[in-house]
């Protein structure tokens, strides 16, 4: 199979795919013009459901929020900064480590700056932290992504961290998720960041991937473009619910 059908596969495989969990995709769009961050959130329980995307179009930030601010149980691992940008460094993850990472130098690797980050205390989930950077700040017209993952042996309480370097290209995004599907426990996700379209403009995009997350599940999702010429970033959001005015 070609790049083309091989990215359509995964996403069949995607919308077959019960419970991803998080999700993060970095990739470029068809143009070239732009670099892609799309990032989703999913859940089964009450507390994990109950939130929203809200979003800074000029900061480039997008947030999690409860959809139900009575409704809140534990905020320590649902309410955190998703996306976030500073001095050409675009960065997206699943918890707080978003600011550890964008607060550092913006030449630095997302290993370094996380040396003291494990997956999340959730027993008997041990939800993986997935985290990516994309960096304009370089003379080449290469361009790359970094994306980790910290998640729990399975043996033991070891946390791997394993890093992922892709290279992307005009049309196509590669993906990590937090889960490979449903369980009790959820399993983690394991192996190479795979390969999907992106395709049409960001509504488009959003849509594509809004579609594919199973509908009772899916709680909110973000798609970031930055223009490459510029390092401005524009930010489409949907969210499953309603924020309750309190």
């Amino acid at each position: 199979m070609n790049r083309k059908e091989i990215a359509q596969k995964n996403l069949e495989l995607l919308r077959q795919n019960v419970y991803p969990g998080r999700g993060i995709i970095c990739g470029m769009d068809e143009s070239g013009q732009y670099l892609i961050q799309v990032y989703w959130i999913m859940g089964r329980s009450e507390n994990s459901r109950n939130r929203i995307f809200i979003f800074d179009k000029d900061g480039g930030l997008v947030r999690t929020a409860p959809a139900n601010p009575d409704l809140v149980k534990d905020p320590s691992l649902i309410i955190y900064t998703a996306m976030a940008e500073k001095n050409l460094r675009f960065v997206v993850s699943n918890g707080h480590q978003t600011m550890a990472v964008i607060n550092g130098p913006a030449n630095t690797g997302i290993l370094p700056l996380l040396k003291k980050w494990s997956y999340e205390p959730d027993e008997p989930n041990f939800t993986p932290r997935i985290t990516a950077s994309i960096f304009l700040g370089h003379d080449s017209e290469d361009y790359t992504a970094e994306m980790v993952i910290f998640r729990k042996d399975g043996k033991n309480e070891t946390c791997l961290r394993v890093p992922h370097l892709v290279n992307l290209k005009p049309g196509f995004g590669y993906c990590i998720t937090t889960y490979s599907g449903d369980g009790n426990p959820l399993p983690s996700f394991s192996g190479q960041p795979y390969l999907l379209p992106l395709s049409g403009s960001a509504d488009e995009i959003l849509d594509t991937f809004w579609k594919a997350l199973n509908e009772d599940n899916r709680v909110s999702l973000a798609v970031k473009f930055i223009d490459i010429a510029t390092g401005t970033s524009k930010i489409n959001v949907v969210n499953q619910y309603s924020q309750v005015e309190v």
